[in-house]
């Protein structure tokens, strides 16, 4: 059974956008991974924002949830206390929506790892002490 690839706003950034320092690295790991990517909502707003403002297009993160590339993996409504309860943890950070959500969605889907870009997420733990496995470029 394939590992769940929980999927960050960085490497989804970086692989819509050509001009992005780690793009060929995203590239590479995307095509080496099994659709769908899990991710949640909060991820895609910001990489929808950011996508936005470096190519001036609309639509294209919506458009690889369309076509089944990445699964929503959470629903906020439901997980708010806990989101809520890990982003005062890590306060120091701070952990935002998204990666609190991505933690907690490790809490959720056992055996999955992290495709992200944040250094942050050395720190996070899942159930509050084991290491989250890491998908990260070296260095």
């Amino acid at each position: 059974m394939p590992r769940i690839v929980l999927l960050d706003t960085g490497p989804l950034v970086a692989l819509l956008c050509a001009q992005e320092a780690r793009h060929a690295w995203a590239v590479k790991q995307f095509s080496d991974l099994q659709p769908p990517l899990v991710t949640c909502e909060a991820v895609l707003a910001e990489a929808d924002h950011l996508v936005r403002r470096a190519r001036r297009q609309a639509g294209v993160v919506s458009e690889l949830v369309h076509r089944g590339v990445l699964r929503i993996g959470l629903d906020l409504e439901t997980e708010a206390g806990a989101i809520s309860r890990i982003q005062a943890k890590y306060r120091d950070r701070p952990a935002s929506l998204a990666d609190a959500c991505l933690v907690r969605m490790t809490e959720l889907h056992h055996g999955s790892i992290v495709m992200t870009l944040d250094e942050d997420f050395r720190v996070y733990r899942s159930h509050g002490r084991r290491m989250i496995p890491l998908l990260m470029p070296e260095g």
